[in-house]
């Protein structure tokens, strides 16, 4: 991707924090069908998807039927991940997959889920496997202190944009399409600032290694718990996107 050269320093936003909303507060939400081909009666629709229907099809799934997902039907879709636009090529994103029961029970646990679950986090325990999204802004400040770009102040403030977490979403975004064109459902959410230590520590996760949040992966059964598009309409088009000037 076309990230910023070297030049004179421009103000940048704040710096976000290394956390995202918990597990109880899911991210960014779709409309609340089966996804990847899978009708709302569990049929999987199999055959060849485009580009145009995988947009269609992908939803947040909260709710997975129990078995496992294939290790190199995984790796695909976390491949799919690692090849995300990435500025500099630093290629500072990075994935914890948790495909084992007792691994996916560890974080459940770490992440501060040993209670009772609700309905929302019933349905998101039943996903096999986790694809946990780490991201180091240590690793984009060295790249960009080389000398074909020169910031060698390592200035976070010169970056326009924080683009260790703006690549870490594109990273998650494309795991999720890739999860649609296997057939599959996913749902992004984020670790509690306050449990990140704990799963770090469970998981042996560098401290450098910034928590950009979560992609659970499975065989739909249903969408569970309605999410926020069930409650507000889609943006109209001409809401959004303006040609020319603002």
């Amino acid at each position: 991707m076309n990230a910023p050269r070297p030049g004179p320093p421009r103000p940048g936003p704040p710096r976000p924090g290394p956390g995202q909303p918990g597990p109880r507060q899911p991210g960014p939400e779709q409309s609340e069908s089966n996804q990847s081909g899978v009708d709302r009666s569990g049929v999987d629709r199999s055959g060849p998807a485009s580009f145009a229907e995988v947009l269609r099809r992908r939803r947040m799934v909260r709710h997975y039927r129990p078995e496992p997902v294939p290790a190199e039907t995984v790796d695909r879709i976390v491949d799919a991940g690692r090849r995300s636009p990435t500025a500099g090529f630093t290629q500072g994103v990075s994935f914890l997959v948790l495909d084992r029961p007792d691994d996916v029970a560890g974080f459940w646990s770490a992440a501060g889920d040993d209670r009772e679950p609700d309905a929302w986090l019933a349905g998101m325990r039943t996903a096999p496997v986790l694809i946990l999204v780490w991201t180091s802004e240590r690793a984009y400040l060295d790249r960009y202190a080389e000398p074909d770009k020169g910031w060698t102040d390592r200035d976070p403030d010169r970056w326009a944009a924080p683009y260790w977490w703006v690549d870490a979403g594109m990273a998650a975004q494309t795991i999720l399409l890739a999860a649609v064109d296997a057939r599959l459902g996913g749902c992004f959410f984020g670790i509690p600032p306050e449990h990140q230590a704990a799963v770090r520590a469970r998981f042996g996760v560098p401290e450098d290694q910034l928590s950009a949040g979560v992609i659970s992966l499975g065989r739909p059964a249903s969408a569970g718990v309605p999410g926020s598009p069930s409650r507000r309409r889609r943006r109209a088009f001409a809401d959004q996107v303006r040609r020319g000037h603002w």
